[in-house]
C-alpha cells in the first residue's frame, strides 16, 4: 500500500485532530518553561524554591533532611519510567493485535476501519509514552548528578566552593524537575490521544480539555495562589 492510499483512509479533520494535539502539547509545554514574570507557572515558581533550598542546605548540619527529599525525587522519577516502559508495552502489543481492538470498536462505535488505521491511532499513543519514558529517565539521572554535586559540597559553610557548588546542584536539581515535567505531560498528552479511537472530533476535544487542565495547574491552581503569597 503506498502512502496516498494510507494518507486516503483518514479524513482531513483527523489531520488537523493529529496536528493540534502535537501543536497543542510542544505550545503548552513552551508557555509553562516560558512563562512571563509577571504571570510565572507553578513551575516556575518551584524553580526558585529548589535554588534557595540548595542555599540551605549548606548550612544544615547534618544533610539526612536533604538526601532523603531528593532520594523521593529520583523514585518518583523512577516510577514514572517504569509505568511509562509498561504502558509502552501494553501499546506495542496492542500493535500486534488491532483486530480485536476493531472489534471492540465496531461494537461501541460502529466504526469499521481497516487495522492500519488502528495501528496509526495506537502509534499515536505509544510516541508520547516514549517521550514519557525517555524524560522521565533523563529526569532520573539528573537528580542522581545533583546528588553527587550536593555530596561534593564541603561541610564548612565558609570554605570558598560550598555556595558556588551548591548553586550548580540547584540548577541540576531544576532541569532534572523540568525533565520530569515534561514526562508528566507527555502522559497527559498520551491519555489524550487515546480519544482518537472514538474519532477525530473525541481527540480535538480531548486535545482542548488537557490543555486546559494543564494551564489551569500550572497558571490557575490553589498552589500557585499559595506560592504566590508574599514570606512575610
Amino acid at each position: 500500500m503506498s502512502l496516498t492510499e494510507r494518507l486516503s483512509l483518514f479524513s482531513p479533520l483527523d489531520g488537523v485532530a493529529v496536528c493540534l494535539i502535537i501543536l497543542a502539547w510542544a505550545a503548552i509545554g513552551w508557555r509553562i518553561e516560558h512563562a512571563p514574570s509577571s504571570k510565572p507557572s507553578v513551575s516556575g515558581l518551584v524553580a526558585q524554591y529548589r535554588r534557595d533550598w540548595m542555599v540551605q542546605f549548606v548550612e544544615r548540619d547534618p544533610r539526612i533532611f536533604d538526601s532523603a527529599i531528593l532520594a523521593t525525587l529520583r523514585q518518583g522519577a523512577s516510577f514514572f519510567a517504569s509505568a511509562s516502559m509498561i504502558a509502552i508495552g501494553g501499546g506495542m502489543a496492542l500493535l500486534g493485535n488491532t483486530e480485536r481492538l476493531r472489534g471492540v470498536a465496531q461494537d461501541l462505535i460502529q466504526n469499521s476501519a481497516p487495522e492500519l488505521v488502528w495501528e496509526i491511532k495506537i502509534l499515536l499513543v505509544v510516541l508520547f509514552l516514549a517521550n514519557a519514558f525517555l524524560s522521565f529517565v533523563w529526569s532520573h539521572r539528573l537528580f542522581g548528578y545533583c546528588a553527587v554535586v550536593m555530596a561534593s559540597v564541603p561541610n564548612d559553610p565558609m570554605d570558598p566552593t560550598a555556595l558556588p557548588r551548591a548553586r550548580k546542584a540547584g540548577d541540576i536539581n531544576i532541569s532534572a524537575a523540568r525533565s520530569f515535567n515534561r514526562g508528566l505531560r507527555s502522559v497527559y498528552f498520551a491519555l489524550g490521544a487515546l480519544a482518537w479511537l472514538l474519532g477525530p472530533a473525541s481527540l480535538i476535544v480531548a486535545t482542548v480539555l488537557t490543555v486546559m487542565l494543564l494551564y489551569r495547574r500550572e497558571f490557575a491552581s490553589h498552589s500557585r495562589s499559595v506560592l504566590m503569597q508574599p514570606d512575610s
